[in-house]
């Protein structure tokens, strides 16, 4: 019996759910949360700001390396100890006594030193700054495009949730007619005017559309949660669409876009990003030119400085040959600039089929809407007709069961076909967007 009243309890919790307080909602309000707190773009903005850091990092190929340091040091070593006296500009003709130069005492030495390292001619990492900014700028259409994408994915998710207040709004004015058709079954049958089976039959119709309309209310709030999801925001309640699902105007396709959608350009991003990294994996073998320079500070006493010098001076360094190393880096990037290469023209090669696809899915859902609003118009018509012969008793009870049913589908399938339409048009405007 528990079992029973529990099983019981679950199947009401939809119920339970969709009773709550509604909080409406408009598609515009819907469409700027997503924009302004969705994870996905908020992951896409780090993405490009690592990116930009990486990028920012190749500025060393112009910009000098600077270096400060203080050390301390103590010696009995002959020769070191000799050398401090001389940075510390403290060598006397005693020092030069032999017992001195070979035993001599502990030397302490305190040295500051600023160091500068300047690249000249470092021409590999002139590409690898160009092959840093080509995948910088391929983040940035990275993101822009999955902003258009979650767009479309916010605008499905808002119309499915108008489709489903749609059903629960058809399922409970099919329901309100059903139990009026059962009340006049039920008044017939008392009257001997109708069979214990017509009722019968009206009753099971009755529990059929309870069952779809806890199914709906399910969606109803299976809908609200996704589009919270994509908000990223918790909601005290069950959202409800302000915006009714109404037929979407058509729009003008832009023809020959493709080349500038945000995706591809991404994509030939990336394969410039893979081209000027091979660039400059030939170009270490070439020589590189820096300059560097030092100032020092000495004495014995430490953060003193009585004593200074300087160096300066420049350095041209060529690896001629590294084994085969970079024989084989420079084999692996030109074969990843050629992948890229390759999968950016079968990328627009597919993106084109799939515009082409959405094209027909838009012009074969504009003509099932069509077909679909002219049915549902005949079946609304065949039931008025049905109802008036009922209650004149010309009708049996299972013909109105069906023209009632028929015509509950009609409506589904109508408020179905126009989310299909306007889903085809958004999609397809996905597919076309510069």
């Amino acid at each position: 019996m528990k079992i029973n009243k529990f099983l019981t309890l679950l199947c009401f919790l939809p119920a339970f759910a969709f009773a709550q307080q509604t909080v409406p909602i408009s598609k515009t309000e819907v469409l700027e949360k997503v924009s302004q707190q969705n994870r996905k773009l908020k992951i896409g903005e780090q993405e490009m700001l690592s990116a930009r850091g990486d990028f920012n990092q190749t500025r060393a190929v112009f910009l000098p390396n600077i270096n400060a340091s203080h050390s301390a040091m103590g010696t009995t070593n002959p020769l070191m100890a000799f050398g401090f006296k001389l940075n510390q500009e403290t060598v006397t003709p005693a020092d030069f006594d032999p017992s001195k130069l070979n035993n001599p005492s502990q030397i302490n030495m305190y040295a500051t030193k600023f160091e500068v390292q300047q690249p000249i001619i470092n021409v590999d990492g002139i590409y690898q700054r160009k092959a840093a900014k080509a995948k910088w700028e391929a983040t940035q259409m990275q993101l822009a495009r999955t902003g258009d994408y979650l767009s479309l994915e916010t605008e499905k998710a808002y119309m499915q949730l108008q489709l489903a207040y749609k059903s629960v709004a058809v399922l409970e004015t099919a329901l309100n007619a059903a139990e009026e058709n059962f009340r006049l079954a039920n008044n017939s049958f008392k009257q001997g005017y109708l069979q214990q089976s017509d009722v019968l039959a009206v009753q099971v119709r009755v529990t059929e559309i309870e069952n779809q309309l806890q199914y709906a209310k399910s969606n109803v709030i299976n809908a609200s949660e996704y589009l919270e999801v994509l908000m990223n925001e918790d909601v005290e309640g069950v959202l409800k669409p302000t915006d009714s699902l109404t037929i979407a105007s058509e729009l003008v396709t832009i023809e020959n876009s493709l080349d500038s959608r945000a995706d591809i350009k991404a994509m030939e991003f990336a394969a410039e990003a893979y081209r000027q990294n091979h660039n400059a994996d030939k170009m270490t073998f070439l020589p590189r030119l820096n300059a560097f320079g030092s100032y020092e500070l000495y004495d014995d006493q430490i953060f003193q400085g009585d004593a200074n010098g300087y160096l300066f001076g420049a350095a041209l360094t060529w690896n001629i040959f590294e084994g085969s190393k970079r024989f084989g880096k420079m084999q692996k990037s030109k074969a990843e600039y050629n992948k890229a290469s390759f999968e950016l023209e079968q990328y627009k090669s597919e993106s084109k089929l799939e515009i082409h696809k959405a094209e027909r899915m838009f012009t074969d859902a504009k003509n099932n809407l069509r077909l679909t609003e002219m049915a549902l118009e005949q079946s609304e018509e065949a039931l008025r007709i049905r109802k008036n012969r009922f209650k004149e008793g010309l009708e049996r009870t299972t013909d109105l069961l069906m023209a009632e049913t028929q015509f509950s589908q009609k409506q589904l399938e109508y408020f179905n076909t126009v989310f299909q339409h306007n889903y085809a048009l958004a999609y397809l405007q996905f597919l076309t967007k510069n």
